[in-house]
C-alpha cells in the first residue's frame, strides 16, 4: 500500500490498513496467483490471464535465452564454434552470434599471445629443476642446461582438437629436442662458441615435431639462459678451464714471437740470397765484358801490332798512375828519375797540422818515423840541387 492510499488512516482510531485487506486487493489485481479461484464470478477470467502471463514469462526466457548467443571476437582472437560438441565454424573477429547453449557453444583463442614454456627451471634460474636440466653431451660430460621456449597459436582448430594439453605437449618437445642436440655436441662447444647455433637448431627442431604432430603452434624464439657444469664438479672445471686458458695463453705467446722471429730470418735469407745474385750476375757480367774487349783488343792486334802494343802500355801506364800519389819526373839530359813522394809529403802536412792542434790543445803530438823519410828527403833535396845546377848555365 502506497503512502498516498486515500484508506490510510480512515479505519479505527486513524491506525494502519488491514493487511488481509490488502491481500485481497493484490490477488485481485494479479489473477492467477492463489491458485485461479478469486471470488465467486471470476474463474473463466483467471485462466485466460494466466495464460497470458505464462506465454509472456516464456517468451521472455526465449529472449534471454537467444541473446546469450552473442559474442565478440577481439582483433587478436579467433571464435570456434563448437554443435553439440562438434567442430562447426570458426568466425573471424567482430561481433558474432551462434545457438546458445546446449546447442552450441563457442571457445575464443587468443592467436597473438605469446606464451612461454621453461626447461630445468621455474620462474627464477635459482629455482632449478634437475630432472628437466641434467644433459648428457656426446663425450659423456654431464652438463646444467636451462632454456625457454616461446611460442603463439597458429591454428586455433589443431590447437584445441589434436591434442589433449598442447602446452604440456610444447615443454616435452622442447625437452626431447634440446636433449638430442645436446647428446650430439661436445661440451666445450654447449657451454661456449656453440650456444646461438644450439638455440637455432632446437629452435627448427622443435617446430618439425610439432607440425609432425599438427599441434596448431608456431615457435617464435628459444633462449638459452645459463649452460654449465654440475655445481658438484664446478670447482674442478674451473681448475681445468685456467689450465686451458694458461695453455692457450702460452701457445699465443710462442706464435707471437714466431710470427716476430720467423719473417726476420726469411727477410735476412732473401736478402742473401739477392746480393749473392746480384755478386754472380755482376762477375759474370765483368768476367763477359773483359772477354769481349780482349777479343776486339786480339783483332786489333793482329791488325796493328806496334801501334796496338803501345796503346795499351800507355793505357796501362795511366791506370797506374791515376791511382798512386808518387810522381816520376824524367830529365832532360840524364837517364836519372826525380822522385816526388807526394804521400809522404801529404802525410807529414796531416801530421803537421794535427800537431800544432794538439799542441794547442796542449797535449804532445807523436814523433813522426825518421828513417825513411829521412832518406826520402835527402833524395829529393839532392834531385833538386843537380837540377838546379844543371839548369844554371
Amino acid at each position: 500500500m502506497a503512502l498516498n492510499d486515500p484508506q490510510w488512516g480512515r479505519r479505527g482510531n486513524d491506525g494502519p490498513p488491514d493487511l488481509d485487506e490488502l491481500w485481497k486487493r493484490f490477488r485481485q489485481k494479479l489473477p492467477g496467483v492463489g491458485g485461479g479461484k478469486i471470488g465467486r464470478d471470476g474463474g473463466g477470467g483467471g485462466s485466460r490471464q494466466f495464460r497470458g502471463g505464462a506465454l509472456l514469462l516464456i517468451a521472455l526466457v526465449i529472449i534471454v535465452w537467444l541473446a546469450s548467443g552473442f559474442y565478440i571476437v577481439d582483433a587478436s582472437q579467433r571464435g570456434v564454434v563448437l554443435r553439440f560438441g562438434k567442430y562447426a565454424q570458426t568466425t573471424q573477429p567482430g561481433p558474432q552470434w551462434h545457438l546458445p547453449y546446449p546447442i552450441e557453444s563457442v571457445e575464443v583463442v587468443n592467436l597473438s599471445q605469446v606464451r612461454t614454456v621453461e626447461v630445468g627451471y621455474r620462474n627464477n634460474l635459482r629455482n632449478k629443476v634437475p630432472k628437466e636440466s641434467l644433459m648428457l653431451t656426446d663425450d659423456e660430460n654431464i652438463i646444467d642446461l636451462q632454456f625457454a621456449a616461446q611460442y603463439i597459436l597458429r591454428d586455433p582448430t589443431e590447437y584445441l582438437f589434436n591434442n589433449r594439453n598442447p602446452d604440456e605437449s610444447v615443454m616435452q618437445v622442447a625437452e626431447s629436442a634440446m636433449r638430442e642436440i645436446v647428446g650430439k655436441s661436445k661440451m666445450d662447444f654447449v657451454l661456449y662458441e656453440g650456444r646461438e647455433q644450439i638455440a637455432a637448431r632446437a629452435h627448427k627442431l622443435m617446430q618439425q615435431i610439432l607440425d609432425r604432430y599438427k599441434t596448431g603452434i608456431s615457435i617464435s624464439k628459444v633462449t638459452m639462459q645459463q649452460a654449465q657444469p654440475p655445481e658438484q664438479v664446478q670447482a674442478a672445471f674451473d681448475d681445468a678451464v685456467k689450465a686451458g686458458q694458461d695453455r692457450e695463453r702460452q701457445i699465443n705467446e710462442g706464435q707471437a714471437y714466431a710470427n716476430d722471429v720467423v719473417p726476420k730470418a726469411r727477410g735476412t735469407a732473401s736478402r742473401l740470397l739477392q746480393e749473392a745474385e746480384g755478386y754472380r750476375q755482376r762477375v759474370v757480367a765483368n768476367a763477359e765484358g773483359e772477354a769481349a774487349r780482349f777479343r776486339q783488343v786480339q783483332a786489333e792486334y793482329s791488325r796493328a801490332p806496334a801501334v796496338t802494343r803501345e796503346r795499351i802500355y800507355l793505357e796501362t801506364m795511366q791506370q797506374i798512375f791515376a791511382n798512386t800519389t808518387k810522381v816520376m819526373v824524367d830529365q832532360k839530359a840524364s837517364n836519372n828519375l826525380l822522385y816526388l813522394p807526394l804521400d809522404k809529403i801529404l802525410q807529414m802536412t796531416g801530421s803537421s797540422s794535427s800537431g800544432s792542434s794538439e799542441a794547442s790543445s796542449g797535449t804532445p803530438a807523436p814523433e813522426a818515423p825518421s828513417t825513411q823519410g829521412g832518406s826520402t828527403d835527402t833524395r829529393s833535396r839532392d834531385a833538386f840541387r843537380s837540377r838546379d845546377r844543371e839548369a844554371r848555365p
